[in-house]
C-alpha cells in the first residue's frame, strides 16, 4: 500500500519535478500542429470561431431550433448553438487525449531507451496542449456572448473546481491507454470507436433533461454526462456546481487516476522489450 501510495505521489508531483520540460514540450507540441501552414497558430483562433459561427448560423437562424430549459437562457435564439459549442468544448478535451493516449510511447519510442526520460510526463503534455486550445474556444465561447449582450456571470469562476476532476479522470484513463497501446497495438482504433458512442451518449446535442426519468440515470453512466452538465451551467446558465455529485465525482477521479499512474509504473518496465 505504500508503495502504490509513493507510486501515485511521484508521477504526479512528476508534473511539478519536470514543468519546465512538460511546459517546453507542449509550446512545441502547439506550434507544431500549425508548423508550415498560412495563418500559423492563428488556426487556433480561427478553427473555434468558423465553428462557433456554422453551429449559429445551421442551429439558431436555419432550424431555429431552442431548448425547453428550465433555467435563464443566455439568449432564447442562439442558445442550442451555445450550449452545443460548450459541449463540445469539454467532449474535445477529452477526446484529444484519449484518442492520442494508445500511441504516446510509440510514438516516442527513443525516450524508452533513455532511462533519465520521464516517460509519466507525456499525457501531461497532450492534456497541457488539449487545454490550451479548450481555452482558445472557452475565451471564444465568452467573447460571444458579450457579443450578444449576455452578462458573465460569477459562477464561471466556479469552472476549474468542477474542471480538475475530469482532468484527474483524463490522466488516469490517459497514463493506461498509453501504457495498454505499448502492448496491444489495436486499442487505438477501439478507443475510436468509444469516443464516437460517447458523443452521442453524452448531452452534447441535446440536454439531460430532455430525456425521460428512467433513462436519464443510465445516461448519468457515462463519466462526461455530469461534467458537461456543470460546466455549460456554470458558463451559460448562472448555476452553482451540484457539490454533492462533484464529492462524488472527485472521489471516482481519484480512484482512477491513482490506478491509472499504478498501472504505468507496474508496466513501464516492460516497454522496451515490447517495443
Amino acid at each position: 500500500m505504500h508503495h502504490a501510495k509513493s507510486v501515485f505521489s511521484e508521477i504526479f508531483l512528476s508534473v511539478w519535478h519536470y514543468h519546465p520540460l512538460v511546459l517546453q514540450m507542449v509550446k512545441r507540441e502547439v506550434i507544431g500542429r500549425y508548423r508550415g501552414s498560412f495563418l500559423g497558430l492563428l488556426w487556433s483562433f480561427v478553427t473555434p470561431v468558423l465553428m462557433l459561427a456554422i453551429y449559429t448560423f445551421v442551429f439558431s437562424i436555419v432550424f431555429k431550433i431552442r431548448l425547453d430549459q428550465t433555467h435563464g437562457s443566455p439568449d432564447d435564439r442562439f442558445e442550442f448553438a451555445l450550449s452545443l459549442f460548450a459541449g463540445l468544448i469539454v467532449f474535445n478535451l477529452f477526446s484529444e487525449c484519449l484518442s492520442r493516449a494508445p500511441g504516446l510511447i510509440l510514438a516516442h519510442v527513443n525516450y524508452v531507451k533513455k532511462v533519465i526520460f520521464p516517460l509519466q510526463i507525456l499525457p501531461w503534455v497532450t492534456l497541457g496542449s488539449a487545454l490550451f486550445h479548450a481555452g482558445i474556444s472557452l475565451l471564444i465561447l465568452l467573447i460571444f456572448l458579450i457579443t450578444i449582450g449576455h452578462t458573465i456571470s460569477w459562477s464561471l469562476l466556479w469552472l476549474p473546481i468542477v474542471i480538475l476532476p475530469f482532468l484527474l479522470l483524463i490522466m488516469g484513463l490517459s497514463w493506461f491507454l498509453a501504457s495498454l497501446g505499448v502492448f496491444v497495438r489495436d486499442i487505438g482504433q477501439f478507443i475510436g470507436l468509444i469516443l464516437t458512442m460517447l458523443l452521442f451518449m453524452s448531452p452534447i446535442f441535446y440536454p439531460a433533461s430532455a430525456l425521460p426519468e428512467s433513462v436519464r440515470a443510465y445516461l448519468f453512466l457515462n463519466p462526461l454526462t455530469f461534467i458537461i452538465e456543470q460546466a455549460r451551467g456554470v458558463i451559460l446558465y448562472d448555476a452553482s456546481p451540484d457539490w454533492p455529485g462533484l464529492g462524488l465525482y472527485y472521489i471516482f477521479a481519484l480512484l482512477i487516476a491513482w490506478l491509472g499512474a499504478l498501472w504505468f509504473e507496474k508496466t513501464r518496465k516492460g516497454f522496451a522489450d515490447a517495443l
